[in-house]
């Protein structure tokens, strides 16, 4: 159970289910957004350091598979729409297809993934989430490292898209983890066990 689950409206109002829905999207796209204001360009790669894995995993472990991803398409459809809301207020269809476009889809990758072994219980358990989210930060990756290889060869990928955020990713990780616990303990103790 994901944590929006856990404070979801009756389904015996289907109006308002969808609303909520909706509402958790939209605010989960705005969190991934506001996330990339936090970015230090890396002067020797075109990839630079964000908070933006730390929203993204965040966003698929509290929202779940299919409202985590859409969270994070919508997040992309508003910067190809011209909303400032890529790294350092970038916009347009540029990012998508240039060095880093892999690592943006990578995101909705990896808000699926994580969200999907929420939903399969990872998140309950601290070294669970963790593991989960390091599997969804290596979805990133696996996008956004060959898409990566194209612009800078595939000699280079690794010192410029990989290794000098290994460390990073590690501390978001364990910062998501710790958002995620303190939204859990927020949690009323009926929903938590549920």
């Amino acid at each position: 159970m994901t944590f929006d689950d856990s404070v979801r409206p009756s389904a015996k109002r289907q109006d308002f289910t969808r609303i909520y829905d909706l509402a958790l999207v939209l605010g989960g796209s705005l969190f991934v957004a506001l996330s990339s204001r936090v970015a230090v360009p890396l002067p020797f790669s075109p990839v630079p350091v964000t908070g933006q894995t730390l929203a993204v995993l965040v966003v698929g472990m509290s929202l779940g598979a299919r409202r985590g991803a859409l969270s994070v398409l919508l997040y992309l459809v508003e910067g190809v729409m011209g909303l400032p809301v890529f790294a350092g207020g970038a916009l347009g269809i540029a990012r998508l297809v240039g060095p880093t476009g892999g690592y943006l889809w990578g995101f909705a990758l990896a808000a699926f993934v994580a969200g999907l072994l929420a939903e399969r219980g990872w998140g309950r358990r601290m070294d669970s989430a963790i593991l989960a989210m390091l599997i969804g930060n290596a979805a990133i990756y696996l996008l956004g490292l060959p898409w990566l290889a194209r612009f800078t060869g595939v000699e280079r990928v690794l010192p410029l898209g990989l290794y000098p955020f290994l460390v990073g990713d590690l501390i978001k990780v364990v910062l998501a983890t710790v958002v995620l616990a303190a939204g859990q303990k927020m949690l009323p103790l009926e929903r938590k066990q549920s």
